[in-house]
Formats: structure tokens, C-alpha cells, sequence
């Protein structure tokens, strides 16, 4: 019986199909026992070593009874704590920084690599106990702020509470590190218990030009009364700088548009580097509005007959990490409308006031004799001597009298002053 073409077609496509997956099995099955013939060891003399304030140095060695022949070898390293992260190298020592107050653990195993195939190890693990202390006796709270000087220098400036738990007692220190540089303070602020909460470092080996290094801020202390637990804490150099403000802002009108113009902060970026927000404030209607700016000048129209303050304040844009916002740049004046500022003229219209209420009371006073009733005349003191002359004096008072009476009159006064010519 005939076979049908399309059938002889159909084995013919099976038959390569099963050649084709007869030598994959075979190429697979060449390496895979001499693959599974190996052993992979994990690696030995695993250390972890504090080389610096918050930095670990993470060292092993190959075993030494590990197969090497045609195997390339490297090193799965996870980090379990503080921050859990995973790597692999090639190399047998690692650096990582970390702060190390609540301890460091981590764990490493061999990986053996040949052609696609990828054999591991059992891990080994180390560990970094926690330092000793008192808990609560760490500061909190703490914060740190750099500057860029004139000179091209950074400052530093660190602010802290006591822990809780610390005694009254308790003195803190406060270390930086930076790279391979680690400084400690000298210039403390302190509190009412004298006690250290605010350190400053008018110059530092902080480098402005770096992008996103990190700054390690390391706080211990001594206490007579109790164990004082170390702190620790990591800082982008780039997160925690003051930018400093925008320099020579120039504002003026060119018609209905205002025009502002300005140089960028005193910093070793590029002025692409920064952002800008522009204040603007009309002291008529008390309109406010802040504008994002990328360049150093800005144009608006605005209703010339007002009159406007205008600020200008920088920071970090894209070329590293933003910052905290510099402050706000001196206010400057612009417009034809001179109510300078309508608190001013509140003022004014308050003392005016003022003034008019008190001198409608006086008038009224005065018509009323408030005055004369609330003060009324001191009476003559009356004369309790015997005088020894009353007769006479009767006279000259008589006298005095109608001379007060009649003080137009010449031969009076004439009559008066003989009669007390012959009285004394």
C-alpha cells in the first residue's frame, strides 16, 4: 500500500525536530555532569570591621579546597541590617556606610559561574553588635545645615535635643566625618542644664563641588549617672545645604512690563543649576503671587499705576539634590502709586482720630466746667494769730477791698497809700 505524499512530508518534519532536541540533550548532558560534579564552598575568614565612624569593612577569602578550573567565581554579598541591600563582586572585601547604632549584620555565599549554569554556596553570616547605653539617652531630633561661604568653603551647623532618658548631667560631642576626614566640634551652644545641644563648624573639609556625597554626623556623651547611647545619622551634603540668595537683583519698567534681573547664588554649579521663585506682592489690592523661574531674568506685565515688592529666592534645580530654599532676597519697590503701604496710612488715619476725640473731650469739658468741678479752687487759709492791731487793720483791709474794687481810680490809691503810711 502507497504511503501518501503529505505523510512521508509529516515524518520527515518529526525526524528533524527529534534530531534537533537529540543534540541539545546531548550538549546539556556534556556539561551538566561536570557541572554537578563540582562543589561550590562557601567562602571563609568572613569579617566585619568598623574602619570609620558609620563604615564597615566587609572581608572573606575564596575557600581554599574550591574548584577554580574553567569557573569564574564571584560573591552574592546582602546586607541584612540597618538598611537591607544586595550586590555582587568579584572582589573579597567591600566597604559600605551605615549608621551602626542599633548594630550591622550581613551575610555572603560563592557563586560559580560556567557557560549559562550558576552554582551557589551555603551562606555565611556576621554581625556588629550595638554599642552600649542607656535607652533614651540618645539625642533626637537632629538636624544639620551647611553653607557655602564667599571663600568657597562650607560651614556646618548641627541642632539636637537630649534623649529622654538622659540625665541632667549628660555631656554631648559631636563628630563629622567626610570621606577620609573626621573633625570633631569645638564651638558648642548649650542648654539651661548645660548641656550640649547645638554645634558649629565655620569651616569644614566639605568639598562644594561634590554631588550627593555624604556626610556622617556621629553624637556620643558621658554621664556620671547613667550609660550614654551613641547616635548616628547620614546626610546628602547637597540635600542639607542653604542655598545662598540670588546676588545684584536689578528690577525696573520698560512701559506696561516689568523687567528683574539677577545673578545666581554664590556656589561652584553652573547658574543652570538653580531655580528661582519671584515674589510679587501689590500693595494696593494685596495680590500676591510667586512664580517659578529657571533663568536669571524674568518679564511681566503689570498695571504700572500700582506699586509692587518684589523678592527673589534660589535653590538646587538639576544638577544634584535639591536643597533648602534660600531666603528671600531684600525687598525692592517698583510702581507709580506712592501709598508706600496701606498699614502706614491705617496708622495715620488712627492717630488723626485720636487726636480730634481728645480735642472734642476738651472743648466739651470747657463748656461744661468739667475742669472747675474736677478741680475746684483751694480756699484761703484762715489767720488763727490774734492780731495785735485789729482796728487798724480793719482800716488797710477795708481799703485793700475797694482799692481791688475800684482799682481805676487815683485819689483812692492816693488816700490808700497815706492811710498805710500812717497804719505802719
Amino acid at each position: 500500500m502507497a504511503v501518501p505524499v503529505y505523510h512521508l512530508k509529516i515524518m520527515d518534519s518529526m525526524m528533524r525536530v527529534f534530531l534537533i532536541l537529540l543534540w541539545t540533550a546531548n550538549l546539556v548532558q556534556r556539561n551538566v555532569p561536570q557541572a554537578a560534579r563540582v562543589q561550590v564552598f562557601p567562602p571563609v575568614n568572613f569579617t566585619l570591621t568598623v574602619s570609620a565612624l558609620a563604615q564597615v569593612l566587609l572581608h572573606w577569602k575564596p575557600n581554599p579546597i574550591q574548584e577554580q578550573k574553567n569557573y569564574t567565581i564571584r560573591y552574592d554579598v546582602k546586607i541584612l541590617s540597618p538598611v537591607p541591600e544586595e550586590y555582587d563582586t568579584k572582589k573579597t572585601h567591600s566597604i559600605r556606610t551605615a549608621v551602626l547604632h542599633n548594630g550591622f549584620s550581613a551575610r555572603i555565599r560563592t557563586l560559580l559561574h560556567h557557560n549559562d549554569l550558576q552554582m551557589r554556596s551555603d551562606w555565611v553570616k556576621e554581625k556588629i553588635l550595638p554599642p552600649p547605653g542607656a535607652p533614651e539617652t540618645s539625642v533626637t531630633n537632629l538636624s544639620c545645615v551647611t553653607r557655602i561661604t564667599i571663600s568657597n568653603t562650607v560651614s556646618l551647623h548641627c541642632t539636637w535635643l537630649p534623649g529622654q532618658g538622659a540625665p541632667e548631667d549628660t555631656k554631648y560631642f559631636l563628630f563629622y566625618r567626610y570621606e577620609m576626614y573626621t573633625e570633631e566640634c569645638q564651638d558648642y551652644i548649650k542648654d539651661k542644664w548645660n548641656r550640649n545641644t547645638e554645634c558649629r563648624f565655620s569651616v569644614t573639609h566639605i568639598d562644594p563641588e561634590e554631588i550627593d556625597n555624604l556626610i556622617v554626623i556621629h553624637i556620643n556623651g558621658s554621664s556620671k549617672y547613667a550609660a550614654i547611647k551613641p547616635f548616628q545619622q547620614l546626610f546628602n551634603q547637597n540635600a542639607i545645604e542653604k542655598v545662598n540668595v540670588p546676588r545684584n537683583v536689578t528690577v525696573f519698567l520698560e512701559q506696561n512690563d516689568l523687567l528683574a534681573t539677577w545673578e545666581k547664588p554664590i556656589s561652584p554649579f553652573p547658574k543652570e543649576c538653580f531655580e528661582y521663585e519671584f515674589y510679587l506682592f501689590n500693595l494696593m489690592s494685596g495680590n500676591k503671587q510667586i512664580l517659578k523661574i529657571s533663568s536669571t531674568n524674568f518679564r511681566l506685565r503689570i498695571d504700572v499705576t500700582n506699586r509692587y515688592s518684589i523678592q527673589i529666592r534660589a535653590n538646587h534645580h538639576i544638577c544634584c539634590t535639591r536643597g533648602f530654599w534660600s531666603d528671600w532676597s531684600e525687598i525692592i519697590y517698583v510702581g507709580e502709586n506712592k501709598l508706600e503701604n496701606p498699614i502706614a496710612w491705617i496708622l495715620a488715619v488712627l492717630c488723626v482720630s485720636t487726636c480730634c476725640t481728645f480735642l472734642l473731650l476738651a472743648i466739651i469739658c470747657k463748656i461744661n466746667h468739667v475742669w472747675s468741678k474736677l478741680f475746684p479752687p483751694i480756699p484761703t487759709p484762715s489767720n488763727k494769730f490774734r492780731d495785735p492791731f485789729p482796728n487798724d487793720y480793719e482800716r488797710a483791709r477795708t481799703c485793700t477791698s475797694e482799692t481791688e474794687t475800684e482799682f481805676g481810680s487815683f485819689a483812692e490809691d492816693l488816700y490808700c497809700s497815706t492811710l498805710d503810711d500812717s497804719v505802719f
